[in-house]
Parts: structure tokens; sequence; C-alpha cells
């Protein structure tokens, strides 16, 4: 979050759609510097798992007519609860997945752990560092069919539903404008089942 014009696309983002919440990832910050953040962008509630080295670093925004309980915060997700007046108090997840594909099922194994913590209608959002399937990708070669299926499967245990994607289709990319150009959807939104 470094560069203005990071925090200016970011305002303007905010501008465009009014989110009363967001959770932002991979931003490599700090606290002090997501508090200008979320003065600058309207919100009042903040919480910020600070970037370890070079990668990660999450952090949840909101406003105020929404009351936000922790319910865990290590250095890779924000677990909590959220109620809004006159709405079904529900269970957010923002999720930063590990980076590293040799070590991806620690990821798989939080998201099972996480689904059987709690009752409540869940949503989890953010980077999962993985794809559902070879259309996610374009470019480069074959994403690797192992971490397709042990995604796949653990999405099925946990009970989510992978849910639609509006707008451009892929959310991180390399290589713009070369013969090497690959375009990648890591960022999902999941929800259970039977919400």
């Amino acid at each position: 979050m470094g560069p203005p014009w990071k925090i200016q696309f970011l305002q303007d983002v905010i501008r465009q759609h009014r989110p009363d919440l967001m959770f932002v990832c991979e931003m490599l910050s700090n606290s002090k510097k997501m508090k200008r953040v979320r003065s600058r962008t309207g919100f009042q509630g903040m919480l910020t798992v600070e970037a370890q080295g070079r990668s990660g670093g999450i952090t949840l925004l909101w406003k105020d007519q929404i009351h936000v309980s922790l319910l865990s915060m290590p250095n890779n997700h924000i677990d909590v609860v959220i109620s809004i007046p006159d709405m079904q108090i529900k269970r957010l997840t923002g999720f930063y997945g590990e980076p590293n594909r040799s070590q991806r099922r620690r990821t798989w194994e939080l998201l099972r752990n996480l689904s059987r913590e709690n009752n409540l209608p869940w949503c989890i959002i953010g980077d999962m560092k993985n794809i559902l399937q070879q259309e996610d990708k374009k470019g480069g070669m074959l994403y690797p069919q192992w971490l397709l299926d042990d995604f796949n499967d653990t999405i099925e245990e946990a009970g989510l539903n992978d849910l639609e994607l509006h707008g451009h289709q892929f959310t991180w990319e390399r290589g713009r404008g070369t013969y090497n150009w690959v375009e990648i959807r890591l960022d999902r939104a999941l929800a259970l089942k039977s919400v």
C-alpha cells in the first residue's frame, strides 16, 4: 500500500461500490499505514495482520453500522462474527492462502478446521492461492492436477460453494503485454452450501 496510486485506486473502488465491509490482502503494509488508509477511505473499524517480510499482510475494514466480534486472527486469516442491523448474524473469514505450493496442504487443512469451528452461516473471502479448474488460468503451463484435485476435495469436504465472480475473470497477472503473459483467478468468495 506504499505508492499513492494504490491508495487512490482503493479509494476509487470504494467510491464506485460503496462497501460497508472490505477485506484487503497481500498489501505488504503495517498497522500504522493501514490506519491512514482506513481514515482516508471512510471506514471506522479495522483489524490488521501485518506482513511477514515480503509476503502477506491482511486487513478487514468496516463501517460503524456493522458490529464485528473477533474469533481468531493468526498470520493468515481474520475470522469474525458480523452483525448488521435487521440481518442475520453471520461469520466471515478473510483469508490469505499458503504461497508455497509444496506447503499448500496447510491451507486446505486450515479451511477444513475452520469449517468445523462454528455453525453460523459462513462466507470466506480472499486469496486462496489456488484455482479450482484449468479455465481459471490463462497463459503459461497447465496448473498441476494434484493442486486442483486437492483444493476441490477441500471445498467439497468443508461444504463450501464457489460464489460467482462479477467483473474481470482473473485476479492476478504477470507479464502483461508479453509473450509470457499469465492471468489467474486466485481470489475467491466461498460460502456454506446451506447459506
